[in-house]
Parts: C-alpha cells; sequence; structure tokens
C-alpha cells in the first residue's frame, strides 16, 4: 500500500460508532492511538465482574499483535488517569478485533465481502432491525446483503445504510476461519488474531 493508500485508509471515520460513557472514551483514546498509528475499532464498557473498558484497535491493514496491544494500552492508561472517563474503578483491556470482528468502516465492508455478517439497525429497515446473510461489498453509503433470513415474499438481496447500523460484526463461519488462517500463513494477519492486554 502506498503512502496515500495507506494515509487514506488510516485516516477514514468510523460509521458505527459509540453512545453515552463509551462515547466519550473513544472520544479520548482515538487521538492517542490514531497518534501511534493505529485505528481504533470499538469501544465497550461492561459492567459484569468489575468494569472493564475494552478498546479494539487494529492497524491500518486489519492486524494488531499482542505488542500493538501492549504499545495502545502503555499509551492509554496515563491520558485515562488524567481525564477519568469513568466515574469508577475499571480494568483497561486492549485487544484486536478478532476474527468475528465489528464492521465500523466503510472499507470493512468492502474488505470482508464474501462473508456472513449480522447487522443490527439503529432504525427500522421493511419493518425489521435485525440481517444476516452474506455480505456483497458496498454501494455508495450502503452495505448490501443477501439475506439467508427472509421471508419467500421479501427480496433476497438488500442494501442497508452504513450509517444506520448500531452494529455490524462478521459470523464465525468455517470460510471466515480458513482465509484467517491463509492469511495468517501469507504473514499478513497479527500472530494472534483474537490477543488482548488486560
Amino acid at each position: 500500500m502506498d503512502d496515500t493508500a495507506d494515509t487514506a485508509v488510516k485516516m477514514e471515520r468510523r460509521l458505527i460508532a459509540e453512545l453515552g460513557a463509551a462515547a466519550r472514551v473513544a472520544a479520548i483514546a482515538e487521538p492517542v492511538i490514531e497518534g501511534l498509528g493505529y485505528r481504533l475499532v470499538r469501544v465497550r464498557i461492561s459492567g459484569l465482574a468489575g468494569c472493564t473498558v475494552q478498546i479494539m484497535a487494529e492497524r491500518p491493514d486489519g492486524t494488531m499483535t499482542i505488542e500493538d496491544c501492549e504499545a495502545v494500552s502503555r499509551a492509554l492508561s496515563p491520558v485515562f488517569d488524567v481525564e477519568d472517563p469513568i466515574d469508577r474503578t475499571y480494568r483497561l483491556e486492549v485487544s484486536s478485533p478478532g476474527i468475528d470482528r465489528p464492521l465500523v468502516r466503510h472499507s470493512d465492508f468492502d474488505r470482508y465481502a464474501g462473508h456472513v455478517v449480522k447487522v443490527e439497525m439503529a432504525v427500522l429497515i421493511e419493518g425489521r432491525r435485525r440481517f444476516r446473510g452474506v455480505l456483497l461489498g458496498t454501494q455508495g453509503h450502503a452495505a448490501r446483503i443477501r439475506r439467508d433470513d427472509a421471508a419467500s415474499t421479501e427480496a433476497a438481496e438488500i442494501a442497508l445504510p452504513i450509517e444506520e447500523m448500531s452494529e455490524a460484526r462478521l459470523v464465525l463461519t468455517d470460510a471466515l476461519i480458513a482465509e484467517s488462517l491463509k492469511r495468517s500463513k501469507a504473514g499478513t494477519l497479527a500472530k494472534d488474531d483474537v490477543g488482548s492486554l488486560s
């Protein structure tokens, strides 16, 4: 990838983003993460077994090693200590997006075309919020999906506006695992695709 394309991929904004406390954390974390050369994928705050702030990040090429997770964690910890974005004690966890990753940028929907996705819409589309099927890529500002859950009276293909999605993620399938292993052997995937650092 040349420098211009690399910069464009790195600077591409997330179209599916967090709300509430997670949005505050993302606003603090994203500039720090980008300053290190990574991209923020998602922030999730969980109250199970104490409070955990999970930061998913990746390199512009989609990889993320354990060493990358450590670098991001070391950079974020002092910033969070100063900014104090969470009003209680929490544990910071930095991880890769994993194999069944969330899709948050326009390029994600093209990069993972051919794989099964689950999408939850923020608004009703044709009377429903949840869709599942094979991702066909993008068309303008929408993700095209060939639904495997369409009723016999519904069209099998649908275009879902990406900015109206509340969540989109890959479904773990044999084909997705096989592609991840193939990329790993080719040296283009992180050593530990599901690695995390707590």
